[in-house]
């Protein structure tokens, strides 16, 4: 069940990804894993209540980097209405290594958890491990799980990130140094706030949120809403369409090995 879950997941991903879509890889494991738990056991598979208040803030998420990233531009704009453009643009260049540094940390805390979540899942279902099992970066035996995550994240957002990253830098609204700061802290406290409460939530509903807070500062114009209305599509389906992925392969799988 958790491969027909992966699977999934995975699947929508890298669609999405072919299309530019920046949505979210949560959300596709927790769909993934529906379809495969339901699939496999009925309606009854699957915990509803932690489902469903994931899915309550999947508008939530990114009205919170909206509400914030707007809020923060209006107050940037505010102090520095006497200073010069070129010299705002240089400081929030070296503000946004801050600002990108807060986000990336609030994108682990959130996104990491999931993933290594989804290997102690496996390795208890196997037998490998007791359910009572915690992560902790003290212990050799489980360190290798922490470590193995944030290395994916890494080298997934180092390689292959570039066609997302030209749809949140470049589509959705023209960003400078000072918008790129303020989207990122925005999202940055979002993220934080959402893991402090351990609701699982999308990094990217969050920044795409944030982004277009920022954007509406200066004009609504500026802000391209046919792109803004395909990821708003994406976020609907991306769930449903990743657990119906997830439960045809296991029927699939199953049709030509009853036992497996």
């Amino acid at each position: 069940m958790v491969l027909y879950g992966i699977i999934g997941a995975i699947f929508w991903d890298l669609l999405t990804w072919w299309w530019g879509l920046p949505t979210s890889s949560s959300h596709a494991l927790i769909g993934g894993f529906a379809g495969a738990g339901i699939t496999y056991a009925g309606f009854s598979a699957p915990r509803w209540d932690k489902l469903f208040k994931t899915i309550l803030f999947i508008p939530i998420a990114p009205l919170m980097g909206l509400l914030l990233g707007f809020t923060f531009m209006f107050l940037v704009f505010w102090i520095f209405r006497k200073w010069k453009p070129k010299q705002v643009d240089k400081i929030f260049r070296k503000g946004q290594l801050v600002s990108a540094a807060l986000y990336s940390l609030g994108h682990g805390g959130n996104d990491a958890q999931k993933t290594m979540g989804i290997i102690i899942a496996l390795l208890v279902a196997s037998g490998h491990m007791d359910s009572s099992v915690t992560l902790s970066l003290t212990d050799l035996s489980t360190l290798w799980i922490i470590l193995s995550c944030h290395l994916a994240m890494a080298l997934g957002t180092a390689f292959g990130g570039w066609r997302i990253v030209k749809t949140m830098g470049m589509k959705i609204t023209k960003l400078k140094p000072v918008g790129g700061f303020c989207a990122e802290a925005a999202g940055a406290l979002t993220l934080f706030f959402a893991t402090h409460a351990g609701i699982p939530v999308s990094t990217t509903h969050t920044i795409a949120g944030s982004i277009v807070g920022v954007g509406a500062t200066t004009k609504l114009s500026g802000i391209k809403w046919g792109i803004a209305a395909r990821i708003v599509w994406a976020w609907i389906i991306t769930i449903p369409a990743s657990a119906l992925v997830a439960s045809l392969c296991m029927y699939g799988i199953q049709l030509f090995h009853p036992h497996f």
